[in-house]
């Protein structure tokens, strides 16, 4: 009999499924206000507008996304370049599923790639 997926690989799965193909496919904006939409599938609590131009709202509103969105919602509120630029700090802001499935997903986010670079 086979054992059943453990709470931590169905999230990764959960995840893993809504990642874009490539970090490329990330289209977002750099600067200014990202409002996240209706319904509240995303920001179902608290803050629905961040500007990006300001730190600690552009890693709550990646975090939010991260762990919230659908792929729609992941390419049109994330950027590559700003991704790639705040994983570091990021990476230790998100839960170990979500990071794992993005790191694995993309090498150039694992710290061993940027450790290279």
């Amino acid at each position: 009999m086979a054992t059943p997926p453990s709470a931590s690989e169905l999230r990764r799965a959960k995840y893993a499924r809504r990642l874009p193909a490539e970090l490329s496919e990330l289209g977002g904006p750099v600067h200014g206000t990202v409002a996240l939409p209706l319904p509240l599938h995303l920001a179902w609590s608290g803050l629905t507008e961040f500007d990006l131009d300001q730190p600690r709202l552009r890693m709550s509103c990646y975090r939010i996304v991260l762990a919230e969105g659908m792929y729609a919602d992941l390419v049109e509120h994330l950027n590559r370049d700003l991704l790639r630029g705040i994983w570091p700090v990021l990476r230790t802001l998100i839960s170990r599923d979500i990071r794992s499935v993005w790191e694995h997903a993309f090498a150039d986010l694992a710290p061993d790639a940027r450790a290279v670079a």
